[in-house]
């Protein structure tokens, strides 16, 4: 397996509605193939000198590794947190027909 030419990107938000909005509006605009939206997830993180806790509502989407730049814009451009999670893991192997609908669902 050479580089990846898929990924996987997560990220993390307050609220359910806010992490539907993020999935589609990332779908809508060609940057996502697909979206998936999970939670509550219950997260324990250190901001601002403190250890915090809250729910959170995890988004994950799948795209092109040329296409990442563009989504990782979008989610920050439109995220509400100030410093948000946007993570991106290459997808190394998968089924032959499903990411050749992501490089068609991802492209202009």
């Amino acid at each position: 397996m050479g580089e990846a030419e898929f990924v996987q990107v997560v990220t993390t938000v307050d609220g359910r509605e806010a992490a539907q909005a993020l999935a589609r509006s990332a779908v809508e605009a060609r940057l996502a193939a697909c979206a998936q939206v999970g939670g509550p997830i219950r997260s324990t993180y250190r901001w601002q000198g403190a250890v915090e806790e809250a729910d959170e509502w995890t988004v994950v989407l799948k795209t092109t590794a040329a296409g990442y730049a563009a989504l990782e814009r979008h989610l920050l451009a439109e995220h509400p947190y100030d410093t948000p999670e946007v993570v991106c893991t290459p997808i190394l192997a998968g089924s032959a027909a499903y990411l050749a609908w992501i490089a068609e669902q991802t492209r202009p």
